[in-house]
């Protein structure tokens, strides 16, 4: 591990951690560690929250397993919502014509397409290959007839395929100064290397913007929190002058970042090294 400064750990009054890949293992369980080290923090008031690209109703089973005391960030920063309350703090709807702009192209492309909600991943019949492609763990799909009423309140819109050409024609279509006001994320499947994937999200909405919009919700400065991560849609979260670590697993960006490395990796726990580490220093302070 990294050395690194225990000072910095005793004032920390936030904590958000990445959930696949940093908080679970790889069968998708949680440390049976950092479970006991979690609820131990949360009784310190440290408020602990997540931050995914999984949507919101996905992660509802993994908060009440820790009994969450903090907030859900939801595709990536799309939505921010607090456990406790169910107070929705932040929420970044697509415009309609976006939307409709993506259906009409997906058509013409020959692309799967299907909308995230908060709750559910519409899909159509047409598109009804997605779910078994689509690496949404938890999520929750329905079926339906036609998209017509379930244009309003998109938070995102996830196409799929297996000609990269007409991915990329339809990243093209979302791009400045095509359209304004939305983000892409064009990637290749992590399981089948014949598959492509774009995610398109409103403007202004990533992890990091997210974190930072927390932030001033709960009026703290950023030296008060930490962020941990293996991903690359966790490297928005690392432009921060919080504690920033990274599990053993990371991709090299997060391992260069990082103040704190972790010894193990996520299949081993790693992350309740840092957990023990913020819970001596706050022990520490008091005595």
């Amino acid at each position: 591990m990294k050395e690194f400064n225990n000072t910095s750990l005793k004032n920390l009054k936030l904590i958000v951690s990445d959930i696949d890949g940093t908080l679970l293992d790889d069968q998708g369980e949680l440390g049976v560690e950092s479970k006991k080290l979690i609820r131990e923090l949360m009784k310190r008031d440290v408020i602990i929250s997540l931050a995914t690209g999984r949507l919101h109703s996905a992660v509802l089973e993994i908060a009440k397993e820790i009994s969450l005391n903090g907030f859900i960030i939801s595709l990536d920063g799309a939505l921010i919502k607090n456990y406790v309350s169910d107070e929705t703090v932040f929420e970044s709807f697509l415009k309609k014509r976006h939307v409709k702009k993506a259906l009409e192209l997906s058509e013409q492309l020959l692309v799967n397409i299907v909308l995230c909600h908060g709750t559910s991943i519409y899909y159509t019949e047409n598109n009804s290959i997605i779910p078994s492609l689509l690496s949404k763990y938890g999520a929750f799909y329905t079926k339906v007839s036609s998209y017509d009423d379930y244009i309003t309140g998109t938070l995102e819109m996830v196409c799929s395929g297996d000609v990269k050409s007409s991915i990329k024609q339809m990243e093209e279509k979302f791009n400045f100064p095509s359209t304004i006001g939305c983000n892409t994320s064009y990637f290749r499947s992590k399981k089948n290397e014949n598959i492509f994937y774009l995610e398109i999200r409103k403007a202004g909405c990533s992890k990091g913007k997210a974190y930072r919009r927390l932030l001033r919700h709960l009026k703290l400065k950023h030296e008060q929190a930490a962020v941990i991560g293996d991903w690359y849609n966790d490297i928005t979260m690392f432009d921060t002058k919080g504690v920033k670590v990274a599990v053993a697993n990371a991709i090299p960006e997060l391992l260069s970042a990082a103040d704190i490395v972790t010894a193990k990796a996520n299949k081993e726990d790693g992350i309740a090294e840092f957990f023990e580490m913020v819970l001596k220093a706050q022990r520490d302070k008091n005595g």
